[in-house]
């Protein structure tokens, strides 16, 4: 996220020692509200906090309005009064979907729209605040993220996908993110609880809100973040992992994770630079196979990680002085430590090498079964976790990996998986016990074959179905989350739901931005992107060990190092790189761009697979991964 940090005035200083504070001036609202912290016990009761049947009951609409201020409800009137609300109307860029009025850089026209549209106004109320945070109006955003919770807490939105989006949730994070992102605002969030029990699948039907909206708070801004701890000082309770990669969890809840003995966070890359033309489609691409085997220039070295070279003025053409440099060579000046491989690895030397020369390691990963992989099924069948033959066929591929590499030092966790929750010619959603169980079994498999007893992981998608993963998966050793959710990172929900309902170590196995972006300039876009990577590495350091969030991060997979021209598989041409938006999805301008996913590009793809043309995203992890 785009973050212009408040000057932390003197006004600001004698606003903070008032008990019924002045809400500070806006330069772009008519109607800020008298208060900056509403206090709702004056126009109101909540009734039942922290249970199921609370609610917020209004006594006195009209003074609740009037410290809300325009577009948060109960004062849904006096924005159509505000001057460049009737601007906007005369001028005709009101006109249109709501669903348009998001992703654009005219946020005050966003919040213009949505503030006057007919919508469920739980929906209605957290897109208004959205708008306002973009439009930096930080205090106004904080109120009406805040009225979610307290006027409209079971409000649910959808995806793109149609599956549930739980508003009050939603609401919850990004006022945690807006507050220890800007602490010179001097506020903090207090005891305010947003629980959906059941809330773990698309059945809305099961679900229990438990609400306590708590309070807004002032607060000094040294004090907005809780200091980080010294884990040297507690005790260790629990441990997972053998001598060589072992995960350990303090007394007071965190993870860490150690390797050789040393603390150790994964900095890791999804790595697999595809020749551009080749497609899985066409059958002439094994994704997860031919990068580590491709030698195309016949010298006795693999393609991507010896033989790449920058194309320093993007030109596409390798000059005199672009001299080969290697993806191995890069990853290592970037600070990365890991490389995740989906499913097997097949160069074992490869990996020795990046261990030994550049000090990366590898995780090794199996499909068990999600599009179909190792089961014996057909993609239209998919695979059927209640079939013995066929978990039998994906037990033999997990003992077959972890046989062929259980003494490769370079080894340095197991991952199950891809997203198979998600049900991807799987039965997984229909079979989720079903699932999970096998999960388990082929975790525990590896336990009985790995002598270095190194952690397994699960890789489901974002956190669906993790209450079933926590019943009936108790051998996994950590929780990994492909997670799309946006700019600001992962939200506290995302750390906290894991540590109570599954407490393991979390790895984000996939997290990424495509780099393409609708009528944008390219250097807009990567600009963009590189924002989505620093929200989301800050935020995972910040759940870190010993750091002021919740403790049980242990690292993240970027998404991806090179763009693959072959994802969008509804086209034929592998050799074009696809500029039409794949799907909807919590990207900067509302889309999920598949084909421009890399850190790095490919450039015209002629030159492919030894191109490369760094992203301003590379260079942020570059300086930030090489910090400790």
């Amino acid at each position: 996220m785009k973050k212009n940090y408040f000057l932390i005035t003197i006004f600001l200083f004698i606003l903070s020692l008032n008990s019924h504070p002045v809400l500070s001036a806006s330069a772009k609202l008519s109607n800020p509200g008298t208060e900056k912290i509403v206090e709702y016990e004056k126009y109101g009761r909540f009734e039942n906090p922290g249970t199921l049947k609370y609610k917020y009951k209004i006594m006195d609409q009209s003074g609740l309005a009037a410290a809300t201020g325009e577009g948060i409800f109960p004062d849904t009137t006096s924005v159509f009064k505000d001057p460049e609300y009737l601007k906007a109307l005369r001028t005709r860029k009101l006109e249109g979907n709501q669903w348009d009025f998001i992703n654009t850089d005219d946020h005050m026209t966003n919040f213009y729209k949505w503030a006057t549209i007919n919508e469920d106004p739980g929906v209605k109320l957290y897109y208004t605040a959205l708008a306002l945070e973009k439009a930096e109006e930080y205090d106004h955003a904080l109120k009406a993220y805040y009225a979610v919770i307290v006027m409209f807490p079971r409000s649910v939105g959808w995806t793109y996908w149609h599956t549930p989006l739980y508003m009050s949730k939603l609401a919850y994070d990004r006022i945690d993110m807006l507050l220890r992102k800007h602490p010179e605002l001097g506020m903090k969030m207090q005891n305010t609880k947003v629980d959906i029990i059941n809330g773990f699948d698309n059945d809305l039907k099961n679900d229990k809100f438990l609400i306590d909206p708590g309070y807004i708070a002032e607060c000094s801004p040294d004090k907005v973040i809780p200091p980080k701890q010294d884990l040297a000082e507690l005790k260790i309770i629990e441990t997972r992992g053998g001598d060589y990669v072992k995960l350990v969890k303090y007394e007071n809840g965190h993870w860490q994770m150690f390797v050789n003995g040393k603390p150790f966070i994964m900095k890791s890359i999804a790595y697999s630079p595809n020749v551009v033309g080749r497609s899985p489609e066409f059958g002439n691409l094994t994704v997860h196979k031919d990068w580590q085997l491709d030698d195309l220039n016949k010298n006795g070295k693999i393609d991507g990680f010896f033989d790449s070279w920058i194309d320093e003025n993007a030109n596409n053409i390798q000059d005199a002085d672009e001299t080969v440099v290697g993806d191995a060579k890069l990853l290592r000046e970037m600070g990365c430590n890991v490389i995740r491989c989906y499913h097997g690895i097949y160069n074992k030397e490869l990996f020795r090498k990046l261990k030994e020369d550049y000090g990366i390691y590898a995780i090794a990963g199996n499909y068990i079964g999600v599009y179909a992989v190792d089961s014996g099924a057909t993609w239209l069948e998919g695979t059927d976790y209640t079939n013995p033959e066929q978990k039998k066929n994906m037990l033999k591929s997990v003992r077959d990996m972890v046989e062929d590499l259980k003494d490769e030092e370079f080894i340095i966790m197991w991952v199950l998986g891809n997203e198979n929750n998600y049900g991807n010619a799987n039965n997984s959603q229909s079979q989720p016990e079903a699932y999970y169980s096998f999960v388990n079994e082929a975790a525990k498999l590896i336990h009985e074959l790995d002598p270095m007893k190194r952690p397994v992981a699960i890789c489901n998608g974002d956190v669906f179905l993790l209450d079933k993963c926590a019943e009936f998966a108790p051998d996994i050793d950590v929780y990994g989350s492909n997670c799309y959710r946006g700019t600001f990172g992962f939200g506290n929900h995302l750390w906290s739901d894991i540590k109570n309902v599954y407490d393991r170590p979390v790895l984000i196995t996939e997290y990424g931005c495509s780099a393409y972006f609708n009528d944008q300039s390219m250097e807009y876009g990567e600009e963009k992107q590189m924002l989505y990577h620093k929200g989301n590495w800050e935020d995972i350091a910040f759940n870190a060990a010993g750091e002021s969030g919740e403790g049980n991060a242990i690292g993240g997979v970027v998404y991806e190092w090179a763009d693959e021209w072959w994802k969008r598989m509804d086209l034929t041409d592998a050799a074009v790189q696809d500029t039409i938006p794949s799907f909807g999805a919590p990207m900067p301008d509302g889309w999920s761009h598949e084909e421009w996913l890399g850190i790095t590009s490919q450039g015209d793809g002629k030159n492919s697979p030894f191109y490369r043309r760094l992203r301003p995203a590379y260079f942020y992890y570059k300086e930030v991964w090489n910090k400790d």
